[in-house]
């Protein structure tokens, strides 16, 4: 029997956590690859996860043992008829209200299953202890994280690179009937059941219910730790990239922390735990004070998976040392934490973006972390009050200092569903005068200098040498051209526009405009007939006839995470529908952690075109960035061009590469640990 438990335990939970980052990058082509895509997702699926275990928790009390196991079948059989008969929802509106269509989503395609896989931890253990008149067997709950952690060990490495996402449905649905079948047969069985009248086992009698303190720190405990997975997801995939890869470490460590903990908690010792996450947070702080400083990717991962793997630990040890004795409280048990868990992920993920202008989500979850550690270590003598209460208190003065940095010089800021936006004004470099910057959390989407010899130069990636500047110098000879771009930014571009062209941007982010058209001079001073279509370009470039574009700009990065759904040979076949004859596709491809040009070549070929990619230096004199531009086109007239000859580069063909689909990508194999200069 034990046997049959543990199996239908660790194969729920795999299936939990396989779904997670399959279901969330099924939304990504209709939501921009936004990072915050994945922390909503996150929200769902620890709100989910909340009514699972109320769900256990409401099915352990009925007193009707047999009406609860009908129920409970009869659950499961609607839940798999779900998966046969729901399809997929429309998200072509979706870039409207991401919040609301995530959640309509991922609640009429996997809600009920995902709610009863959720259950399974708590209301088995429940039914075995019951069973065999025995202590709760909490050892069952690390079985339950084992199999949460393998799904997102396999996802990124065999998985995603290896199965369509057709396929990943297909595959997991057959793994919830398989699971489903389990369930029954353990809920048929007679005596598992048994309701609230059952009388105990012998192993409570006598035992001392948990205190109130105990209870709230079920509660505020788990929240400490989802903060911290919140936070620090959101920081890796707002500013690398929003994928499964980026997920599933911060989540894979955040289960890891929950297997040592109930499974060897011999392994967590308070002493030395209490000093490490000291040590960790006086790094973090320092970190985080550094807001110009670029890092390399496996320093800031290594970095924040070790910060987090600390307070995780913390937080989920001394929730298990304050576990029930009383069988009873178990399903409690795990209420509080799955309702913790859901409120520090609320608060992270949705809470935060609505009160702060800015992003101050990491140093608030550490700042929570260390108040915990007053709370938990205040018994421990003065010396932990001592240790602690400066801890926090020098955390509250990170998180003041943070928002004086971004005030200082800033003359706007914004946050919504699409990230943190500021403009910044300086006046370095002198021969500048004024410097206004438009940065997207720490990645700079455009710059304008302001004297009157610059005030029309495209500065930053967007040169007269680049591969973009090439392309429009050199696409039309002298007629007028029709220009697209999808990516607004400051509206740099549009310093390239000349009387009687025309030039369309396509910007998801609502924020955006406003800041280019009323703090940047680009757009008001084009020459060019400048029209704009809101939201994703990708939906709004299907729907609209065809524009006939010269040159047509993907510029669409979010932070320096790269929308997937851009790059795909669907949307390749987008984009030469809205092509003329001879057209030019520039994508920015210009990435600190990312070798994207091999997969453009990919891409072009697919397509029958070719590929070139155009590397120009920085130049600081004219506030000219490194940058990387990868031009497709089957005009050899243009490719042949003296200067576009002199400056594009074939691409090194990559035979472990293919062109990516909306149903396959992985970006694992074009990840690189070396980070570029970027000016």
């Amino acid at each position: 029997m034990r046997i049959l438990y543990g199996a239908t335990i660790f194969l729920g939970a795999f299936l939990l956590f396989a779904v997670e980052p399959m279901a969330a990058k099924q939304l990504l082509p209709a939501l921009g690859g936004s990072s915050a895509v994945w922390i909503t997702c996150l929200v769902f699926f620890q709100t989910a996860l909340l009514l699972g275990y109320l769900y256990a928790h409401w099915l352990s009390r009925r007193t009707a043992a047999r009406m609860a196991v009908v129920l409970h079948i009869s659950m499961l059989v609607l839940a798999v008829s779900v998966l046969v008969f729901v399809s997929q929802p429309n998200l072509s509106a979706a870039a409207e209200h991401p919040l609301t269509a995530i959640f309509q989503a991922l609640t009429l395609t996997i809600g009920l299953p995902f709610l009863l896989l959720a259950s399974t931890s708590p209301l088995l253990q429940l039914w075995l202890a019951r069973q065999q008149r025995s202590a709760v067997p909490w050892k069952l709950f690390a079985l339950s994280n084992a199999g949460s952690l393998l799904a997102l060990v396999l996802y990124p490495t065999l998985i995603e690179p290896h199965l369509s996402l057709v396929v990943q449905r297909k595959a997991w649905g057959c793994g919830f009937g398989i699971y489903a079948v389990l369930c029954t047969v353990i809920a048929w069985r007679p005596r598992q059941t048994e309701g609230a009248g059952t009388p105990e086992p012998q192993s409570a009698a006598g035992v001392t219910r948990s205190s109130l303190r105990a209870r709230l720190l079920w509660f505020l405990l788990p929240a400490g730790a989802a903060m911290q997975l919140c936070a620090v997801t959101s920081h890796l995939s707002q500013n690398i990239a929003a994928i499964p890869l980026l997920w599933v470490l911060p989540l894979g460590i955040y289960l890891l922390t929950f297997i040592v903990a109930f499974e060897v908690p011999g392994f967590y010792r308070r002493w030395l735990m209490v000093r490490l996450l000291a040590l960790g947070l006086a790094a973090l702080a320092y970190m985080l004070s550094q807001t110009d400083a670029t890092w390399p990717i496996q320093f800031s991962i290594g970095f924040f998976l070790i910060e987090l793997f600390f307070a995780c630990l913390f937080c989920h040890a001394e929730t298990y040392a304050l576990r029930p004795a009383h069988p009873s409280e178990s399903t409690l048990f795990y209420l509080l934490i799955a309702a913790g868990g859901a409120a520090g992920t609320i608060f992270i993920g949705i809470g935060c973006p609505l009160l702060f202008d800015a992003n101050y989500d990491v140093a608030i979850a550490f700042l929570a972390t260390a108040a915990l550690a007053l709370v938990v270590t205040w018994q421990n003598g003065w010396p932990q009050r001592l240790l602690w209460s400066v801890g926090t208190a020098l955390l509250l003065a990170l998180v003041i200092m943070l928002h004086i940095v971004y005030a200082r010089s800033t003359l706007v800021e914004e946050r919504n569903f699409y990230g943190a936006l500021r403009v910044r004004e300086s006046h370095v470099p002198p021969q500048a005068e004024t410097v206004r910057t438009l940065l997207h959390g720490t990645i700079e989407h455009g710059t304008q200098w302001f004297a009157p010899q610059f005030r029309r130069n495209p500065t930053t990636y967007y040169a007269t040498d680049s591969g973009v500047g090439l392309a429009l110098r050199f696409c039309c000879d002298d007629r007028p051209r029709n220009i697209g771009v999808v990516g607004l930014g400051a509206g740099t571009l549009a310093a390239y526009g000349k009387p009687d062209d025309q030039m369309r941007f396509y910007e998801i982010n609502p924020a955006i405009r406003p800041i280019a058209e009323n703090l940047f001079t680009y757009l008001r001073e084009s020459g060019a007939q400048i029209s704009f279509a809101d939201g994703d370009a990708r939906i709004s470039l299907t729907r609209e006839a065809p524009q006939n574009f010269d040159v047509l700009v993907i510029d669409a990065f979010s932070g320096d995470a790269i929308p997937i759904h851009l790059l795909t040979t669907q949307a390749m076949r987008v984009y030469l529908r809205q092509l003329a004859p001879g057209g030019v596709l520039a994508f920015h491809v210009s990435n600190q952690y990312l070798d994207l040009p091999p997969e453009i070549a990919a891409l072009a070929a697919a397509s029958d075109m070719e590929a070139r990619v155009v590397d120009t230096p920085p130049q600081e004199a004219r506030g000219e960035y490194r940058a990387t531009w990868v031009l497709v086109t089957n005009n050899s007239a243009f490719l042949a061009e003296p200067q576009v000859a002199a400056f594009a580069r074939a691409i090194h063909a990559r035979a472990d590469l293919r062109a990516w689909t909306d149903d396959y990508s992985s970006l694992l194999p074009i990840l690189q640990w070396r980070v570029p200069s970027r000016n």
